[in-house]
C-alpha cells in the first residue's frame, strides 16, 4: 500500500489532472516562464553580438591593433632540430638525409617556376636597394604584388647543382630567414659601434648583415670560414614592408644561406648567428629574438 500511495504521489506531480499542472505548473505558468527566459537570453545574446560588433569596429583587417609579442623579429633557420642539435657522418647518408630533405622542401616554393606569374610577383633586383613601398595598408591598392627571390641566389647552398647542401662533403648548408611581421620597416646599422669587429666589413647600404661566430669562447678558431650567399649577404630592405596574408599572400622572405666550410670535426661547435639592425633587439629569455645558435657536430 504504501508504495502505491508514493507511485500515486509522483505520478500526480507529473501530471494532476485536476488542477491541470505539468510538474506543479499550470499552462499558463510554462508559457509565462517560456517567454521570460526567450527574453532574457535574447537580450545576453543582444549584448553579447553588440559587443563583438562594436569591436570589430575598432580592428583593422589588415593593420594588427598590437604588436608587443612580436616587435623585435625572430630569426629561424633551415633545418631545425630538436634542441638546435645538427649531428651528422658526411659518410652515411642516413645521418643527414632529415636535413638535405627539409631544405628541399622548404625551398621549393622559391622555384623560379613558382614565380613567373606578372601578376603577382614582380623583379625588385639582385642587390640590395630601399624599402618597397606599396602604399599604405588601409589604402584601396588591394592586394600587392611580392618581389621574386630566386634560389639561385643562393649559390652553393641553393640545391640546384649540389642536392646534398653540402652535407655529403662535411661543409653543411643552413638557411635563414626573418619572421614575417606586418607593417615592419627593418633599419639597418646607423653605425658599426653595434656591430662586432670582426662582422664590420659585412656593413653595407640597405641591407642588415648577418655574422655568426662562436657562442663559447672555448670554440674560438673551431667554426672555420663561414660563407654568406644571398643578397648582399644579409636582408635586403626592398623586400619590406610585409603587408600581411590578405594582402600580401604571395610575399616571400629574402634568404640568407650560411656554408660552414671548416668546422672542426668530431667535436661539439656552438655557433651564434645574429642579424643586425636599428631596430633588432635581442633577449636571454629569447633565443631566437634577432639571433639563434645551434649546436654543430660533424663526425667522421
Amino acid at each position: 500500500m504504501p508504495s502505491n500511495k508514493d507511485d500515486g504521489g509522483w505520478k500526480s506531480f507529473v501530471w494532476n489532472s485536476e488542477k491541470g499542472e505539468l510538474l506543479g505548473r499550470t499552462g499558463g505558468s510554462w508559457f509565462k516562464i517560456l517567454i521570460f527566459y526567450v527574453i532574457f537570453y535574447g537580450c545576453l545574446a543582444g549584448i553579447f553580438v553588440g559587443t563583438i560588433q562594436a569591436l570589430l569596429l575598432t580592428v583593422s583587417n589588415y593593420k594588427p591593433t598590437w604588436q608587443d609579442r612580436v616587435a623585435p623579429p625572430g630569426l629561424s633557420h633551415t633545418p631545425q632540430s630538436e634542441k638546435s642539435e645538427v649531428s651528422f657522418n658526411p659518410k652515411v647518408i642516413e645521418s643527414y638525409l632529415p636535413y638535405t630533405r627539409a631544405l628541399r622542401e622548404f625551398l621549393a616554393k622559391y622555384d623560379d617556376e613558382n614565380q613567373r606569374d606578372q601578376m603577382k610577383f614582380e623583379d625588385c633586383g639582385e642587390e640590395p636597394v630601399d624599402y618597397r613601398n606599396r602604399g599604405d595598408l588601409e589604402s584601396d591598392t588591394g592586394v600587392r604584388k611580392a618581389c621574386r627571390f630566386s634560389r639561385a641566389w643562393l649559390g652553393e647552398c641553393s640545391g640546384l647543382e649540389d642536392t646534398e647542401f653540402g652535407f655529403k662533403d662535411g661543409k653543411p648548408c643552413f638557411i635563414v630567414k626573418l619572421n614575417r611581421i606586418v607593417n615592419f620597416w627593418p633599419r639597418i646599422p646607423l653605425n658599426n659601434d653595434s656591430i662586432p669587429e670582426d662582422a664590420q666589413y659585412k656593413v653595407q647600404p640597405n641591407v642588415m648583415p648577418i655574422y655568426c661566430s662562436n657562442k663559447r669562447d672555448e670554440d674560438a678558431g673551431k667554426v672555420g670560414e663561414v660563407k654568406y650567399f644571398g643578397i648582399g649577404g644579409g636582408f635586403p630592405l626592398q623586400y619590406y614592408p610585409y603587408y600581411g596574408k590578405l594582402l600580401h599572400p604571395h610575399y616571400l622572405q629574402p634568404l640568407v644561406a650560411l656554408q660552414f666550410t671548416n668546422l672542426t670535426m668530431n667535436t661539439e661547435v656552438r655557433i651564434e648567428c645574429k642579424v643586425y639592425g636599428d631596430n633588432i633587439a635581442y633577449s636571454e629569455k629569447d633565443r631566437y629574438q634577432g639571433r639563434f645558435d645551434i649546436k654543430l657536430t660533424i663526425n667522421s
